[in-house]
C-alpha cells in the first residue's frame, strides 16, 4: 500500500540522514587533530629556528669579546 511505501521511503531518510551525521562528526573530529597536528609541528619548527637564532647570537657575541680583546692587547 502507499502508507506502507511512504514509511519506508521515510525510514531510508532517516536511516540517511543519520549515518550523515555521523560523517559529518567524524570529518569534524579528524579536521581537527590534522589542525592541531599541524599547530604541533608549526611549534616545534618555531622553536628550532628560536634556538638557531639565540645560537647565532651569541656565537656573535662571543666573536665581538674576542675582537675586542685583541683589540686591548694590541693598544
Amino acid at each position: 500500500s502507499m502508507r506502507s511505501a511512504l514509511g519506508a521511503i521515510q525510514n531510508r531518510l532517516e536511516h540517511t540522514i543519520k549515518n550523515l551525521d555521523n560523517v559529518v562528526e567524524n570529518t569534524t573530529a579528524a579536521e581537527s587533530q590534522i589542525r592541531d597536528t599541524d599547530m604541533a609541528t608549526e611549534m616545534v619548527k618555531y622553536s628550532n629556528n628560536n634556538i638557531l637564532a639565540q645560537a647565532g647570537q651569541a656565537m656573535l657575541a662571543q666573536s665581538n669579546q674576542a675582537n675586542q680583546g685583541v683589540l686591548s692587547l694590541l693598544s
